[in-house]
């Protein structure tokens, strides 16, 4: 199937996608894990964590609510790799899985979906992944067959939970997927558990999440249902993000973070993203920092990238992010340099270990990036995403 991101179509014409996940929220949610499995008629869970998810206390408290049928797989990598979801896929074959759960942040859900593509689709998982014809053109293979349910429990605030795309790192980039028989059939969102996630992490994937927001109202994928859950994704953004940073301990704060993601996710599943997700993705995985914290970094600059073509979105972002206030488009950038500033969050690549020489490498590369097609400003080269890169060095 090809997408044509320049909207061939009539004015006012629009496609959107609606999820079949069930989404359970209250603190405590993750001790409903074994009765939510049970629903969906899993009864031989594979564990996905990462390092740091899979050392938590709370981790046992999931391990003893899905009994002793559950299997742990491998420790998942920040951004995974191919070789890893080889490898989750060969544990679901060995241990005769029926369902996934993945416990941690968008590495680990990814992964999830990985395998359950590759386990049902088979072959190459690379031959699965979409493909980007510049300028605007996007070709996503139609994956037809039914995969093993996935119940996530995100400890960050990207909003992959709700998403049926993906991302797997490979080489100096990413691989992206798109089937929606991949999306979680179950979400468990925990304010409690969230607590002992680092406040860094929370606020760093905070802002990829409000950058999904963002890229959705200006996306040209976007749609009247993907416009109202950005705007109302933005506005809890803009609230639980600094209180977040002021009370890290507070359930009430992370718990609104964790629904302003969800809603971010849900953005994603029907929006896309665009160049500044492409951009985060080739910075990631070239340069190996962490996908929250050089969303941070990246968001006023690739807003005001896009100013010149999206300035009636940025315009309404802006009262959003102000709390009615300044409503200019300009505004919308200086909201965000003023956000990064209040949670602490990085402000500049120099800082994540980005090498200056490496900037042009980037650049170049991005040039083949799904999200490009979507963009609402045309990238005329490499010079110009050099130019935006050196600026947030």
């Amino acid at each position: 199937m090809n997408e044509r991101a320049s909207r061939s179509f009539p004015p006012g014409a629009f496609c959107a996608h609606s999820s079949l996940t069930r989404v359970v929220f209250r603190p405590g949610a993750v001790e409903e894990a074994g009765a939510e499995l049970a629903r969906l008629g899993g009864r031989r869970p594979l564990l996905l964590a990462g390092r740091r998810s899979g050392a938590m206390p709370q981790y046992a408290s999931l391990c003893s609510a899905l009994g002793e049928a559950a299997v742990r797989s491998i420790e998942v990598p920040p951004h995974s790799s191919v070789e890893a979801v080889k490898q989750v896929a060969r544990d679901i074959v060995r241990h005769d899985a029926d369902c996934l759960v993945a416990f941690g942040g968008g590495s680990v859900i990814d992964t999830a979906k990985a395998a359950a593509l590759l386990v049902a689709e088979g072959g190459d998982l690379a031959r699965h992944a979409t493909r980007f014809t510049p300028p605007d053109t996007v070709h996503v293979p139609a994956l037809r067959r039914p995969k093993l349910p996935i119940l996530a429990v995100p400890l960050t605030a990207s909003g992959a939970e709700m998403t049926p795309s993906f991302g797997i790192a490979n080489g100096p980039g990413k691989l992206l997927f798109w089937d929606e028989r991949c999306a979680s059939r179950v979400v468990l969102l925990d304010p409690a558990l969230n607590v002992g996630v680092p406040a860094r992490i929370a606020l760093d994937t905070g802002m990829n999440g409000l950058a999904h927001c963002l890229e959705g109202l200006y996306s040209s994928q976007r749609s009247p249902f993907s416009t109202v859950l950005a705007l109302e994704g933005l506005a809890r953004f803009a609230a639980a993000l600094p209180a977040v940073a002021d009370r890290p301990g507070d359930v009430a704060a992370r718990g609104d973070l964790l629904v302003a993601a969800n809603l971010a996710g849900m953005v994603l599943a029907s929006a896309r993203s665009c160049l500044h997700h492409a951009l985060c993705h080739v910075l990631g995985s070239r340069c190996g920092v962490p996908h929250g914290a050089v969303n941070a970094v990246m968001l006023p600059h690739v807003a005001n990238y896009n100013l010149p073509a999206a300035r009636a979105e940025l315009a309404v972002a802006a009262g959003v992010l102000a709390g009615g206030g300044d409503a200019r488009p300009q505004a919308a950038v200086d909201a965000l340099r003023a956000l990064q500033r209040t949670v602490g969050a990085p402000s500049r690549l120099r800082d994540l270990g980005v090498p200056a020489e490496m900037l042009p490498e980037v650049a170049q590369h991005v040039l083949g990036e799904r999200g490009l097609a979507y963009n609402p400003r045309r990238v005329a080269g490499a010079d110009e995403l050099r130019s935006l890169l050196e600026a947030a060095w």
